[in-house]
């Protein structure tokens, strides 16, 4: 549990605000979906996460006052052979932008991929010119290792998408520093 925040499974009672935000193009320009989805398309995103558990988990973002669903976070991909997964999150309340709560829900999502799943690194990608995004990635550890030139096209231009990583070791400082403010 965050300061803010805490996470929690998603429910089907959630996905009607998962519909909505995932159809907002002001939302869905920053996500690699680009088409519209039905709400059928997100019950069989969450029934397939039910099925995936051991390589795909993702999370309600709530926030503690009022129990309100904001967003979503995921960690994907999950090889615990190789200990890396690839990690993920919309904040659908677009008026909680910029506000912190993207950095305390990636903490929260890292510290339990980096404890419970014992993973050693967590990917992940970002647009280049989703600034925000990798500015508070940044804040979570991540350290930029590629770029895929001109990979998406975004409006009327092609943009880079930039590789990201974080490695338990490099989050383990991060935490300490950010679980010192966390209620009891």
């Amino acid at each position: 549990m965050g300061k803010e925040l805490y996470l929690r499974s998603v429910l089907e009672e959630d996905l009607p605000k998962c519909v909505v935000w995932i159809n907002d193009p002001k939302i869905r320009e920053f996500v690699s979906i680009h088409l519209p989805q039905s709400p059928q398309d997100e019950k069989e995103w969450l029934d397939s996460m039910g099925k995936k558990k051991d390589t795909s988990l993702s999370f309600a973002i709530v926030l503690r006052e009022g129990d309100e669903m904001i967003g979503v976070t995921s960690t994907r991909n999950i090889d615990h052979r190789q200990g890396t997964a690839v990690g993920g999150i919309l904040i659908g309340r677009k008026d909680l932008w910029g506000t912190g709560v993207g950095t305390e829900a990636t903490m929260l999502s890292l510290y339990y991929a980096f404890t419970t799943l014992n993973l050693r690194k967590v990917c992940s990608s970002v647009y280049a010119f989703n600034e925000r995004s990798i500015a508070y990635q940044k804040k979570c550890g991540f350290r930029e290792e590629g770029r895929l030139i001109r990979q998406h096209r975004h409006e009327f231009d092609w943009v880079d998408e930039i590789l990201l990583a974080v490695f338990a070791e490099d989050f383990q400082p991060l935490w300490e520093k950010f679980a010192k403010d966390l209620p009891e």
